[in-house]
This record gives C-alpha cells, sequence and structure tokens, in this order.
C-alpha cells in the first residue's frame, strides 16, 4: 500500500502535466477514488488505508482536502512506489482524469459503497460517516464484471 498523501501529489502532477493546468479540489477526491477503486479491480488490493468520507458531492479524504488547500501537495512516489500501480494509474487517467468533476461526482453518487455510507443523511448535507473499503471491493467488482461482459459481448449482425 502506497502513502495517500503521495498518490494524491502524484495525481496532482500529473493531471497538471497532462493537462496544462492544476487540478480542482473535487476532481483530485474522485480520481483517488477511483484509483483506490481501480486498485481493487486490478490488484484485489487498496491502494492505500487512509478511508474516505461520504460528503454530499462524492468521497472525500479531508487529510488530502487540508493539505490542497494548503498547496502542500508535494510529496514524491519513487519509480519503485509506482510500478506495481502504474497500470492502476494509467487505466484512471484513461477513464477520468478528461471528465469534469461533476461528471466524476455523478458517477461516484452510483456507487453502492458512497449510498451505503449515506444511508440517514439527509440529502445536499455533508457527512464525517465513512466509506467502508469493503463496500468499495464490492463495486469494483461489480465493473469488473461488467468490462469483463462488454469485452466479450459478439457483435449483433
Amino acid at each position: 500500500m502506497l502513502d495517500v498523501v503521495k498518490v494524491a501529489s502524484y495525481i496532482s502532477r500529473r493531471y497538471e502535466r497532462e493537462f496544462g493546468s492544476p487540478i480542482d479540489e473535487m476532481k483530485l477526491h474522485k480520481l483517488l477514488y477511483f484509483a483506490q477503486r481501480e486498485s481493487f479491480i486490478q490488484l484485489d488490493q487498496p491502494l492505500f488505508a487512509t478511508p474516505f468520507q461520504a460528503w454530499k458531492y462524492g468521497p472525500v479524504l479531508v487529510q488530502i482536502r487540508s493539505l490542497y488547500k494548503q498547496g502542500k501537495l508535494t510529496k514524491s512516489l519513487s519509480p519503485k512506489e509506482i510500478a506495481p500501480y502504474q497500470a492502476v494509474f494509467d487505466k484512471v487517467f484513461e477513464q477520468y482524469a478528461h471528465k469534469d468533476a461533476w461528471s466524476l461526482s455523478s458517477i461516484t453518487h452510483g456507487e453502492i459503497s458512497w449510498q451505503k455510507a449515506r444511508v440517514g443523511v439527509p440529502a445536499g448535507e455533508n457527512s464525517d460517516a465513512l466509506i467502508e473499503m469493503e463496500d468499495i471491493r464490492k463495486d469494483a467488482h461489480h465493473i469488473k464484471l461488467r468490462r469483463y461482459l462488454l469485452s466479450h459481448l459478439q457483435p449483433v449482425l
């Protein structure tokens, strides 16, 4: 597992390098969530141990929120640390990084893990309820199954 601050820093720097502008905070949280889920899909293990909170616009890592606001996402992942997760990061950037933050928020609202953590929380209110790692694993399983089925569909003539 990796240090979540290093992962957030890596995503921030890579985003700026690839898109030519700083990543906004909401998009960063969503890409971190998708990276966590993608790690379960590809490697059957979490990318980092820090839990997300189920805020009104989707998963949020409070520690990262604070560091982002202070401009302190400056830790680096070494090439050795990145190597086992390179495909995870590449998939997240390929599939999600080009989307706007509000679209990513909508996608996370469809995740069982976020919905389960929000039970009993009024819509439009933030919550410090934690998103369970096992629920993210379940979301990952659904995505992995969907990808498998889509890759094995035969075209209809």
